[in-house]
């Protein structure tokens, strides 16, 4: 289930090292960050010289900025929200310029409306955006403007323009882009004072990068088969929602606010473009659905819906119901979720998400039975839906099958072997058989997949102590940590793990 949306709180710590270094970085983010930018020309900016910064330095930096939002508690790691966000964004990805960089998509569990990205291909997408768009094409138009500013260089671009710059500020300056986009009181400080001049400086090469963008971004909507009009009527949506925060935004943002110029520029753009109908992945509406049944109480969410259906307010009655499925089992009553599931069934497509809503209830009603019989017929159905994995792995382990979770873990590591949550289940499967090495070598092979090579390496170590494999596995354990000891040097210094 998703949880109840939550303040923003990125980057906030009690380490003052921590914060002094976001603090430091915070005037230079303003330039990477995607904010919003009056038109003009359009330059194509996407030509820029790599000689600054390589592609492999950009996805360094952007896996060092990675392990610092992961270990976040806005960092969202829902099955079901990143299934649905990655083929949305790899669909986007395939059409865009570049689609060798290996994009990948997640989600933070803020309400701000925004998107945002990172130096290496790493696309955040918060939830109040996901929530508020009212088509998928909507959507796919931010995510499109994300991906055009990596295809096109802008990062590199930027660094181009801040030679000086070393490894670990850009990977500050990274991170500064998160603080200043979710903690408008932590940007305007790091802007007194001197900073506010490097600010101002980036703001026009600011706006040519937004509207570059805009161009590449509205192509790769087009060739993806979205309707192109979603990025006007978003842009227009969020120039309205934009005014409430004229009183609390920092300065530096309401400097470039959403303009008329801006959206008569994309509907200039659209104009030139055939007219496509284009209907929403019906797995579209359902994830907004579950996302508005996760904000405010609980109760409150059951009642809102329930008025939608009383009074017949509602694009979808399928997506409706899911929704109040999601906010009764908030509410604690898998009786009635059980009760209303059987109701959604009865109208709705056969998807895989309410598939893994339907394990859900059976789990919360407490009747682990049924859970045990309908997931493996639903993986029949739908398997390589990794929401139904993690379920089934996490039932098993539950229900004292560590031997069994272990299996289903290792049937979807061949499909998906960069998948971390699927070793860390491997680990907590052979930490119930009691398995030392094996645990601590699916451990560390999770880390390394989060970018968490020194934890890796540690682990390895531990487990190799333990002693309890036989002489293949401990070989294959010693030749691993060989491999990650040579490779640790050029990696950025481990952090507190997960796992």
């Amino acid at each position: 289930m998703v949880p109840s949306i939550r303040p923003p709180w990125l980057l906030a710590s009690s380490s003052g090292a921590r914060l002094g270094r976001v603090l430091r970085a915070c005037a230079l983010a303003a330039a990477l960050s995607v904010q919003l930018a009056g038109a003009g020309e359009l330059p194509d900016l996407g030509d820029v010289s790599r000689g600054v910064l390589s592609t492999a330095q950009e996805r360094q930096i952007g896996i060092a900025v990675m392990r610092e939002v992961r270990n976040d508690r806005s960092f969202l790691d829902d099955a079901e929200l990143n299934a649905y966000l990655s083929n949305l964004g790899y669909r986007l990805a395939s059409n865009s310029p570049d689609a060798r960089i290996p994009f990948e998509f997640f989600v933070m569990d803020d309400r701000m409306v925004n998107a945002f990205a990172l130096p290496g291909g790493f696309i955040g997408v918060h939830t109040g955006l996901m929530a508020t768009a009212q088509s998928e094409s909507e959507l796919a138009a931010v995510i499109a403007h994300e991906i055009a500013h990596v295809t096109q260089g802008h990062i590199a671009r930027l660094v181009a323009n801040q030679q000086q710059a070393q490894l670990g500020s850009l990977v500050a300056m990274a991170l500064a882009l998160l603080a200043a986009r979710s903690s408008p009181q932590l940007a305007q400080g790091a802007i007194v004072g001197a900073q506010a001049a490097v600010v101002q400086s980036q703001l026009n090469f600011t706006r040519d990068m937004e509207r570059d963008a805009d161009r590449v971004g509205l192509s790769i909507l087009e060739r993806s088969g979205f309707d192109v009009r979603g990025m006007s009527s978003f842009f227009e949506r969020l120039q309205r929602s934009t005014r409430s925060l004229e009183t609390s935004a920092p300065a530096y943002l309401r400097t470039h606010p959403m303009t008329t110029e801006r959206i008569a520029d994309a509907l200039n753009r659209i104009d030139t473009l055939p007219y496509r109908q284009v209907r929403d992945d019906p797995e579209f509406q359902f994830v907004r659905a579950r996302l508005i049944a996760a904000q405010g109480g609980a109760r409150e969410a059951v009642q809102s819906f329930e008025a939608g259906l009383r009074q017949g307010a509602y694009a979808n009655e399928a997506a409706h119901r899911f929704g109040l499925v999601h906010a009764l089992l908030r509410n604690r009553d898998p009786a009635r979720a059980r009760k209303e599931l059987a109701a959604l069934r009865a109208i709705a497509p056969r998807l895989a998400i309410i598939d893994a809503l339907e394990g859900d209830v059976l789990v919360a009603a407490g009747d682990l039975k049924a859970a045990a019989a309908f997931y493996p017929a639903a993986l029949r159905e739908q398997p390589r839906y990794r929401a139904l994995v993690y379920d089934y792995a996490e039932l098993l382990l539950r229900t004292g099958q560590p031997s069994a979770a272990l299996k289903v873990a290792a049937d979807a590591l061949q499909f998906y072997p960069s998948d971390h949550r699927l070793y860390f289940l491997q680990a907590r499967a052979h930490a119930d058989l009691g398995k030392m090495l094996a645990q601590g070598r699916a451990q560390a092979e999770a880390n390394v997949l989060l970018g968490n090579r020194a934890l890796a390496i540690e682990q390895l170590q531990n487990a190799l102590r333990a002693g309890d494999g036989d002489f293949f596995e401990l070989s294959a354990a010693e030749s691993r940590l060989r491999q990650l000891r040579a490779q640790q040097p050029a990696q950025q210094p481990g952090r507190k793990g997960n796992g």
